[in-house]
């Protein structure tokens, strides 16, 4: 890529030692008028020198939490990422903006690989981003310790703990490269962290409590939706109909899936690609860089795609298969709507998939305590699938926040059928609350069915009042009671401690009788719910973008220039702008090179590189 000087060495401290205030590096390298929720305070504590570990949500901004301090002060951030696909597009966009960074992995060149070196001597690299497995080479220690590593950034940094979706040993020897390098400053990321996650992350990167953030899960302009199987490839092609010429991702289990629905996709007018492992490499590198540099394009893929991928204007992701656990399904369809704007997202769910996903548990080399956690965290996606209330305030109660109903969900939006369920609440709850809220599901089932088992002997409780109290309902029932109290949010689950329950406050509201709950009585009806009503499918898709018919047209003709640059420069579209940076120029359209840079995304940089060639596409428009 041929690229102006970087602004690096322009925007360092200087020799007295002051940093460039960091709101106005913020206008003028990124081009965005003000932070977003969270990134100030976590920006100010890097640069006191504090260790920060940062819960945020996929969207909001976290590479900016690393990035920006590193070009606000002496010395290298070097950046733990899991993924070359992911280090190749962060290099890619910083270098657009003028800062040079690169990556040691083995894709590069030896070109590259000088490059980076030259960098390092000379003080003016100022990223430096490193696969877990590399970081903890000797070679690469040394290199490091020759060079002035001022921070550690650890992304994605589920994967340290045992307890995360996405556990990967490698990590774990992070903490001790820390400590081979003087323990140096860290900053950890992550999108998906629970409570025991969140702790196992800091005791195994840090030596010393790390300065906690915990910027919330929500992504209100995603709308979620769920449905049981069913014809699900003609679904899945009339909800894609209803996004055509927009990006989206497509999740399947099987390769042989992939390949099936990409080629029905293509055969109904629709560009789309497969991704899977069984690819030859070659094909599987060239469909990924088509999504990421290319418009209107469907990714259909296993889950081995996706992490590494920084793509903000994904507008829907849809599964066709459930995901494992809660932290995969957010993190998934986390890569939707990463710009801000509204973004659609779609899973059908079956017992057949948890069938599958609790073999593949079973089967695992896993100590049998991971998988307890596995089969614990498989029911409580299953719960939100079932569940009776607003699919955000479930998806967000697992996470430990409260939420109103959001009105932008299936649930919200169709509703469905359900029935007074408090006295089945109170029943289960009760054998809850008279075995000290110790017990997992299928123990306190026994309980209710008046099953006689060698621990219910033991522990006396077929003597309870509750002993037998739900015989008049199938086991499989009473399954769904308690992951549809769960969703409810009138019990939570103790994963860490065997996934007893436990009752909230709102659950002994409804213990008590001061309160009533209403669960769903499709899932009751089958125990699988697969009779839910498709009421309203074709017509719930979220809204596109939000143009004007005019400034639509204006749109598609600036996103066709983006596309030009974007090939000249060879790097994805959404490098040179994102999807928002066109929908306001479209629908301000500044004629002078002042009021372009006031446009959302349109930094120094990047006016400079790219302003006239929008400014005349405006100019031809007319207003």
């Amino acid at each position: 890529m041929a690229f102006d000087a970087p602004l690096a060495s322009e925007m360092e401290a200087d020799s007295t030692g002051s940093s460039p205030d960091p709101r106005t590096l913020l206008a003028d390298v990124w081009g965005f008028q003000d932070f977003r929720p969270g990134q100030a305070a976590i920006i100010e504590a890097i640069l006191a020198g504090e260790n920060v570990l940062a819960i945020m949500p996929t969207g909001a901004g976290k590479s900016l939490c690393y990035q920006l301090p590193a070009l606000a002060s002496p010395g290298v951030t070097v950046v733990v990422s899991p993924l070359i696909a992911l280090m190749r597009d962060q290099v890619a966009q910083l270098t657009a903006l003028g800062i040079e960074a690169g990556a040691l992995n083995s894709s590069i060149d030896m070109e590259e690989y000088r490059r980076i070196m030259g960098g390092l001597r000379q003080g003016t690299l100022k990223l430096l981003y490193v696969a877990p497995e590399r970081l903890t080479r000797p070679e690469t220690i040394t290199l490091l310790r020759e060079s002035n590593i001022t921070t550690l950034a650890i992304d994605e940094a589920h994967c340290v703990s045992q307890w995360g979706h996405d556990f990967r040993p490698e990590y774990m020897e992070i903490g001790r490269v820390r400590e081979e390098l003087g323990g140096v400053r860290t900053v950890a990321f992550t999108a998906t962290a629970d409570a025991a996650t969140r702790d196992d992350i800091a005791r195994r990167l840090f030596t010393e409590e790390p300065r906690m953030f915990l910027g919330g899960f929500d992504r209100p302009n995603l709308r979620l939706a769920m449905r049981p199987k069913g014809d699900t490839k003609r679904r899945i092609l009339e909800f894609v109909a209803a996004h055509k010429g927009e990006n989206g991702v497509i999740y399947c289990s099987s390769r042989a899936r992939t390949e099936e629905l990409a080629e029905a996709l293509n055969e109904a007018g629709h560009r789309a690609l497969p991704y899977h492992a069984g690819l030859e490499k070659g094909v599987r590198d060239a469909n990924q860089d088509a999504f990421l540099a290319e418009d209107g394009l469907v990714v259909v893929a296993t889950i081995a795609f996706g992490m590494g991928i920084d793509k903000p204007d994904v507008r829907f992701v849809c599964h066709w298969d459930m995901p494992k656990n809660i932290e995969s399904y957010y993190q998934e369809i986390g890569r939707a709507g990463r710009d801000g704007l509204p973004a659609d997202t779609l899973t059908f769910y079956g017992m057949d998939d948890v069938r599958l996903h609790s073999q593949r548990i079973e089967e695992s080399a896993s100590s049998d305590e991971q998988k307890r956690v596995e089969n614990q965290k498989l029911t409580a996606l299953l719960a939100l699938c079932e569940a009776p209330r607003c699919r955000r305030q479930s998806l967000l109660a697992y996470f430990g926040e409260k939420a109103e109903p959001c009105g932008n969900c299936d649930l919200c939006l169709n509703g469905v059928e359900t029935y007074d369920a408090t006295i089945d609440a109170q029943k289960a709850m009760s054998a809850m609350a008279r075995t000290g809220q110790r017990f997992a599901t299928e123990h306190l089932i026994n309980i209710l069915v008046g099953t006689d088992t060698d621990a219910i002997r033991q522990w006396g409780h077929d003597r309870l009042p509750t002993f037998g109290v739900g015989k008049d309902r199938p086991r499989t029932v009473w399954r769904g009671i308690f992951r549809q109290l769960y969703g409810a949010g009138l019990i939570s689950m103790d994963i860490a401690n065997h996934g007893r329950w436990l009752i909230t406050d709102a659950g002994k509201e409804v213990l008590g009788g001061r309160e009533t709950i209403a669960l769903r009585a499709d899932v009751l009806e089958t125990g699988r719910g697969k009779r839910e009503r498709d009421r309203g499918e074709r017509s719930r898709a979220a809204p596109a973008l939000d143009l004007a018919e005019g400034d639509r047209a204006l749109f598609d003709v600036l996103r066709g220039k983006r596309q030009e640059l974007a090939k000249e420069a060879g790097v994805p579209a959404y490098v040179v702008f994102a999807d928002r940076t066109l929908v306001e120029l479209a629908s301000h359209r500044p004629r002078t090179r002042d009021a372009m840079r006031a446009i959302h995304g349109v930094g120094q940089t990047k006016m400079a590189r790219y302003g006239d060639a929008f400014l005349k596409v405006i100019e031809d428009a007319g207003l």
